[in-house]
This record gives C-alpha cells, sequence and structure tokens, in this order.
C-alpha cells in the first residue's frame, strides 16, 4: 500500500527533508565539487559507521586473502569514498539536469542492446551492485529506454522519492519481486534493468562460489531467459578517475544462455561480475552482507 503523500510532512520527516534539499543544492555544484563533497560523505560513514566498516573489512579479507593488512584497509577507506559519492550521484541522477548529464557519460556497446532487442524477446539488462549503479541507470536512460525495479525503502520519505524518480525516468517501475509483470515487460520486448549480484536469503537461489566463497545467489537470470526467451545483455558502469565521469559499457548478449544447467549457467553470471570488480575493487558495494546465509552446518561469517 502506498503512504498518504500528505503524512509525509510530519515534523519526524523534516530531518530528511532537509537532507534531500541539501542533497538537491550539491547537484547544482560543479562535478569536481560533488565528488569532494561525497569523499567527505564517506569518510563520515567510514568514521561513524564500525559495522558497515567490519562487514567491509570481513567481505574483503575473504574475497581478496592475497592482500596485506595496509592493503586491506586502503581498500576498506577507497570503497567508503565510493560509497559516499555514491550519495551523491543518487541526488544527481534524480535532480541533475540533462545536459550536465550529458556531458558525463561515455558509452560504448549501445548496438549490442540493439542488437539484441531485434530478436524480439526481450532483453534483461544484467547489472551488479556497484556504488555507480544509479547514476550508471540514469546516464544509460539518455540514450535507450527501458524498465527498472526497485526496492520498498524504509523510511517512507526515501521511498516516496525513489517511486517518485523511477517512474519519471524510466519507462516503466517494477516492484522487486513482481515477475509477473517483468515478464510482460520482456515478452512486450522491452529491456529489462535488475541485478541479481546480492544476498537475498536462500529462496530462489543456489549456493555457488562468489570469489571462491559459497554464496546464496538468485538463479533468476537462467529462469527469466529460459521462460521468456529474452536475452542477456551484460550492462556495467565505471566511475572515471577525476572528474571525467562514467564509462558505461554494454557487452555482447550471452551466447548459448540459458545452457542445460542452472548452476553453471549461476556461475557463469557470477565469474562475469567478478571480473568486473577487479577492474575497479573499490566500486563495489562490500558493505553489504554477501555472505549472511550460509549453506547448511557452515558457520556465520559476520559477528
Amino acid at each position: 500500500m502506498n503512504t498518504d503523500p500528505r503524512s509525509l510532512y510530519a515534523p519526524r520527516y523534516w530531518p530528511t527533508w532537509l537532507a534531500c534539499a541539501l542533497l538537491w543544492c550539491v547537484t547544482r555544484l560543479p562535478f569536481g565539487w560533488q565528488l569532494a563533497i561525497g569523499r567527505l560523505l564517506g569518510y563520515c560513514i567510514y568514521v561513524f559507521g564500525p559495522q558497515r566498516r567490519q562487514i567491509t573489512r570481513t567481505n574483503l579479507e575473504l574475497c581478496f586473502p592475497e592482500l596485506s593488512a595496509s592493503e586491506n584497509r586502503e581498500l576498506v577507506r577507497a570503497h567508503f569514498s565510493s560509497l559516499g559519492i555514491a550519495v551523491i550521484e543518487i541526488a544527481l541522477s534524480w535532480w541533475g539536469t540533462q545536459r550536465k548529464l550529458e556531458q558525463l557519460v561515455r558509452i560504448s556497446g549501445l548496438d549490442n542492446l540493439e542488437n539484441a532487442l531485434q530478436q524480439g524477446k526481450g532483453v534483461l539488462l544484467l547489472s551488479a551492485h556497484f556504488t555507480t549503479l544509479e547514476i550508471g541507470g540514469r546516464l544509460l536512460s539518455l540514450h535507450a529506454p527501458f524498465h527498472v525495479l526497485y526496492r520498498r525503502h524504509k523510511n517512507p520519505v526515501i521511498d516516496f522519492l525513489i517511486r517518485k524518480s523511477r517512474t519519471r525516468l524510466y519507462e516503466n517501475a517494477i516492484e522487486r519481486g513482481d515477475l509477473r509483470t517483468m515478464v510482460r515487460s520482456l515478452r512486450n520486448n522491452r529491456p529489462v534493468w535488475y541485478a541479481p549480484d546480492q544476498d537475498f536469503g536462500s529462496d530462489n537461489s543456489i549456493f555457488v562460489p562468489f570469489f571462491g566463497i559459497p554464496a546464496a545467489t538468485l538463479t533468476a537470470t537462467s529462469r527469466l531467459a529460459g521462460a521468456t526467451g529474452a536475452r542477456v545483455v551484460p550492462f556495467f558502469q565505471a566511475r572515471l578517475p577525476g572528474s571525467r565521469g562514467y564509462r558505461l559499457t554494454l557487452l555482447p548478449a550471452l551466447e548459448q544462455f540459458p545452457g542445460d544447467n542452472i548452476e553453471m549457467d549461476t556461475r557463469r553470471i557470477v565469474t562475469l561480475i567478478e571480473d568486473r570488480i577487479r577492474e575497479t575493487p573499490e566500486q563495489y558495494v562490500w558493505a553489504h552482507r554477501r555472505f549472511k546465509t550460509r549453506p547448511p552446518g557452515a558457520k556465520p561469517v559476520y559477528k
């Protein structure tokens, strides 16, 4: 059930509205200033978020055991810097002007999406939870229409703004878990953008290695492609050094996908995501408890 918008102006929500107003103001600053403010915000999250800091450190120790303790600490700090910038990027994706956004994007492989759509079966735009995910989707929307998924936020003000932005900026917004609408979009030959790489529990998931560690991973990519005939086009984003903006990459549609084995399909997707993470490891969302769900008999990863 949607919240009555009038209730969102209650005094208890004023701090959230004030924070959003400040973020809107930041989107009017030069891009370099936005990045600097994001890094400062990331430092604050690092200092005042010990639990997320510990989760990030644990994930990196498991996934990159070859790093020394000092290298791990450096990567943790770099990740929180990227995480802070991501908050500014979310605001930029909501309220940034098209003219400013167009100056920030370099895109390659758009023809791969166009070629996949020519098959007439829809396209799964396969992404992963990088800190650049939100801004990457907004930048792609400047070049191609597609449908997006969204997940309800606990804060009703933030949830209202997410739903409003998704319905305004994208062709259609689908609530996560609404497989019927996803299938309908694909059968209407529309691209559907989603990222299946986080831990959503054991339902509809299997355990496959993520950087060598068994991780509960959704099998929806294989199932949806098999049910609809949709092509799977990997879509990744990366923040470029300095103030150069962003690189969007759409890879060719996966061949012979899905295969005969759903576990092999899922491993294939995870390997593809791992390869991208290694290119910009600080930009992946390591603050998420990726290994929260454990195989039967396995010890918990997080305290």
